[in-house]
């Protein structure tokens, strides 16, 4: 059956690919040199990840580093059979990745209502500016992303496009200034490694992120943590294939789920919201069986805070995000129906565009009209604080 006619459908996870202008524009004239720089590279190269850039290709300069801004990250809408690592360039790739006017039209082809976007040349939690040598100039490259994100890409749609930030992650005091003049401004969520310490920062133990987790409490912001986001995939030999560790990223949101559930963060801030994009959601029964086992039996010796069960702080806290995965549907209610939410991916090689509400619709075609709504939007809207008044089309 459809999903019930006043479903606003809504993606806890999509991209936005840099327009070439975003930081010529945005960072302080003494600084532009020094900041990204949009380039066209002619002739033989290897780029970050280890692919030829032979020939003509779009990308940005930083540092002395050419970052390839494409691959699979801008997609959208082509058949499996047309995938791999190209395109490379602007005009190869649907203007909804970096125009948002065009997004919103895109979104509309798709049925989607509202959209939450994560960064792609800066990496999904700004790990580029995390590594860069100069954190001066690193610190103002994430307060123009930011301002782009909420004076230009959601400003042309606020109905449509949802604020999400970057911080400093190297430095706490700078990370909450920054996420207090964000939230300020209309910031619903911030981008956050799934496991901060394989990036050489604060643990989840330590309490080094409590006055930023803290902060979030305060100004209502939800942590969003994408899978990936640590830095590390899944591996086995140096001749598997991509597919390996493209199957099983979700063993990252695994790993980094209990990391959070068995650390004292949940319980020092009982109203912290985290979400985990693009990990699935058929694991987190066993997932919650497993850690509640290991909590009873080991959790005195492992000095784990003994006084709330990890299942019982997923459930209050914690989202799962799903593109399609219709295990995990029919196990909602192990889960908890109201800790499901969806997402399109756009314009990434998972997503269904420009058919994410049809596939969806077929996984949910036995699932009650209340649960469908929940999985579909209303748990989104209570994620993020995204307002339900808000008009647009559906």
């Amino acid at each position: 059956m459809p999903l019930p006619p006043d479903t606003r459908l809504i993606s806890v996870d999509d991209h936005v690919i840099e327009p070439p202008n975003l930081w010529e524009d945005r960072l302080p004239a003494k600084y532009r040199e020094t900041g990204p720089h949009f380039v066209e590279v002619a002739g033989q190269a290897t780029d970050v990840m280890g692919n030829d850039v032979t020939g003509l290709r779009h990308g940005w300069e930083y540092e002395g580093t050419f970052y390839p801004n494409f691959a699979l990250n801008a997609v959208a809408g082509k058949p499996p059979e047309e995938l791999g690592i190209e395109p490379f360039r602007l005009d190869q790739i649907r203007p909804g990745c970096y125009d948002a006017q065009a997004r919103v039209a895109d979104m509309d082809l798709d049925g989607i209502q509202a959209a939450l976007c994560f960064p792609s040349f800066p990496r999904l939690p700004g790990t580029v500016f995390l590594q860069a040598r100069d954190k001066e100039v690193a610190a103002l490259c994430i307060r123009a992303w930011n301002d782009f994100i909420l004076e230009e890409w959601c400003a042309a749609a606020p109905d449509r496009l949802i604020p999400l930030v970057m911080l400093p992650l190297w430095d706490v005091r700078l990370s909450v200034a920054e996420l207090e003049r964000t939230a300020a401004l209309g910031t619903k969520a911030v981008t956050f490694p799934e496991t901060p310490s394989r990036l050489g920062l604060h643990s989840f133990y330590d309490g080094g992120w409590d006055p930023l987790f803290q902060t979030m409490v305060d100004t209502d912001t939800a942590l969003c943590m994408h899978f990936g986001s640590s830095g590390e995939i899944p591996s086995t030999s140096e001749d598997a294939p991509n597919a390996l560790w493209i199957a099983t990223m979700g063993i990252n949101s695994m790993v980094a789920l209990t990391d959070l559930l068995y650390s004292p963060v949940l319980h020092k801030f009982p109203t912290l919201r985290a979400a985990y994009s693009e990990g699935g959601i058929g694991w987190i029964p066993y997932l919650l069986e497993r850690i509640d086992f290991v909590w009873e039996r080991h959790g005195y010796w492992n000095n784990l805070k003994m006084d709330v069960r990890p299942s019982e702080l997923f459930r209050r806290n914690v989202w799962g995000c799903f593109i399609s995965d219709d295990f995990g549907i029919a196990q909602r209610h192990v889960i908890g129906v109201d800790r499901i939410c969806w997402e399109c991916d756009y314009p990434h090689s998972d997503s269904n565009w420009p058919n994410s509400r049809k596939l969806l619709e077929a996984s949910l075609q036995d699932v009650p009209d209340d649960d469908a709504r929940r999985i579909a939007e209303l748990n989104a809207r209570d994620l993020l604080r995204f307002d339900a008044d808000l008009t647009g089309t559906r």
